[in-house]
């Protein structure tokens, strides 16, 4: 399964986001519902889906979705 889809309800349901959403435009310092717990709360969702560990600086970078997609593939994980 692509990155973008396993992704998507990571977001949703990390950050309590209604269905309709679209995380694809969602930036961590214009939605007061990226508060830091939900961050935290992303994170170890996006850890947990991708089997991933993302360090101290990839943690202040993840402003995104996009920028979501870019970490995991550059700590190796795959479309599939």
């Amino acid at each position: 399964m692509p990155i973008r889809e396993r992704l998507y309800p990571v977001f949703v349901s990390a950050l309590d986001l209604p269905a309709e959403v679209d995380v694809h435009q969602l930036r961590q310092r214009f939605d007061e519902r990226w508060d830091s717990l939900a961050h935290l709360s992303l994170v170890m969702a996006i850890e947990e889906e991708f089997d991933v560990e993302l360090d101290p600086d990839t943690l202040v970078e993840l402003d995104s979705f996009e920028t979501a997609v870019r970490i995991l593939r550059t700590l190796g994980v795959e479309d599939g």
